[in-house]
């Protein structure tokens, strides 16, 4: 009934919602890493404006009808380079202007070709000398191909790395926010099985 399509809707949207913040949380603290451009305290500097600058773009970019404007994980090799001003950014935009008349010769080039080294990165951001962090992201990227569904694989990862800070005394490590997408990723699990 109505109510079904109503909790469909909500949990799909949910869904999306989550894998686009944390594809850019990722995608923000992995180039800030790579450009030692953190703040001491290991945080991303102006957050808060770079999130909003996403969201922004996100919306914008649907509403025009293209494919999702995001953040994406090759900024962190412009970064390492010393591209870290809006000049750079800048810059970009008019070779991606130039670009657009080249799409054909570049879709010339498969995925599988770049996959290896988004992969790549991914693994270099990963503590895996620390097994409560290791468990939840080998979780995450298990789970997404069995699943097929990659809001899923970050569902579990989550859960258990909540889970894992509970069960070792270290429920205090864990944030507000990671609380609140976590029992959102617990509802959305009970109510659409």
């Amino acid at each position: 009934g109505t109510a079904d399509l109503v909790v469909v809707f909500i949990t799909t949207s949910l869904a999306f919602c989550m894998v686009d913040m944390f594809d850019t949380l990722g995608t923000l603290y992995g180039a800030c890493a790579r450009g030692n451009m953190l703040l001491p305290n290991g945080e991303v500097p102006n957050m808060d404006k770079a999130m909003l600058a996403d969201a922004i773009a996100t919306t914008t970019g649907a509403i025009c009808g293209t494919s999702t404007v995001t953040t994406f994980v090759e900024s962190s090799a412009g970064v390492a380079e010393g591209g870290r001003t809006g000049l750079a950014a800048m810059a970009t935009a008019a070779l991606f202007f130039i670009a657009m008349f080249l799409s054909p010769i570049a879709s010339l080039i498969p995925t599988a070709a770049t996959a290896a080294a988004l992969i790549y990165v991914g693994v270099l951001m990963i503590n895996w000398m620390d097994p409560s962090v290791a468990l939840p992201s080998f979780l995450t990227m298990a789970m997404m191909p069995f699943t097929y569904n990659i809001s899923y694989g970050i569902a579990f990862g989550l859960i258990s790395y909540v889970l894992i800070r509970i069960f070792t005394g270290k429920i205090r490590e864990v944030k507000v926010g990671t609380w609140v997408i976590t029992i959102l990723f617990l509802l959305m699990l009970f109510l659409t099985h």
